[in-house]
This record gives C-alpha cells, sequence and structure tokens, in this order.
C-alpha cells in the first residue's frame, strides 16, 4: 500500500504526498491536521480515532523530531487500540506489515523532521 516514503515525500497506492497523511486498512488517504507540525496533541489524533481502528502507527519524522503528547497516548490507549510510534521509516514498515496480515491499522506520517 505504502510503497515508497523519503523525506517529505510518501507515495501511496501509486499517489505522491508532500504533506502529512493519515492512512486507513482500505487504503484512503487524507491530510493530517496538526495545530503545530511536531506537536501530536488529543485534536491531531481524533480522525484516526473516530475509524475505531485496532493499532494506530505514528510515523514522527525521519528524524523522530513529533512528539506524541502524554494525553494524545492516553487517550489512545484508554480506547483499547495499541499503538505503535516510531520514526517514520520504520512506521511506515510497521504498517505495511500489520496492512497485509488484514489489521484494522491506522498510519499518521509526518514527513519531515
Amino acid at each position: 500500500m505504502i510503497e515508497k516514503y523519503k523525506f517529505g515525500s510518501i507515495v501511496v497506492n501509486s499517489q505522491e504526498y508532500n504533506h502529512d497523511i493519515l492512512v486507513s486498512w482500505q487504503g484512503k488517504v487524507s491530510d493530517w491536521q496538526k495545530e503545530t507540525s511536531h506537536d501530536i496533541d488529543l485534536p491531531a489524533i481524533k480522525n484516526a480515532l473516530v475509524k475505531s481502528p485496532e493499532i494506530i502507527v505514528i510515523g514522527t519524522g525521519a528524524s523522530g523530531v513529533a512528539q506524541l503528547s502524554p494525553a494524545a497516548r492516553e487517550e489512545i490507549l484508554e480506547k483499547g487500540i495499541k499503538l505503535i510510534v516510531d520514526k517514520t521509516p520504520a512506521a511506515v514498515k510497521a504498517f505495511n506489515y500489520l496492512e497485509e496480515k488484514g489489521v484494522k491499522v491506522i498510519g499518521l506520517f509526518h514527513l519531515t523532521c
């Protein structure tokens, strides 16, 4: 599903994106809106939560600069959703693996830093 990631760019189902995105296990892609580029807070995860995934994978950027807030982490885990947070290259691999296994997974990918 995710064919390629490089700093600032990701290719999903043959479509290139140059901004942060949300990807669902159904192959749907949407913009990932965050109040600030490197802060992953409650409003930044709300669109992922409404899809009722089994797992949320968060890519924090090529160098891992973006940070998941404690409140957002707690909200995800309280809903019984598993969570993987890693640098974007590793997060892309985790998402693809889970999606191939048929897991209801949502990926939130920060594409730069």
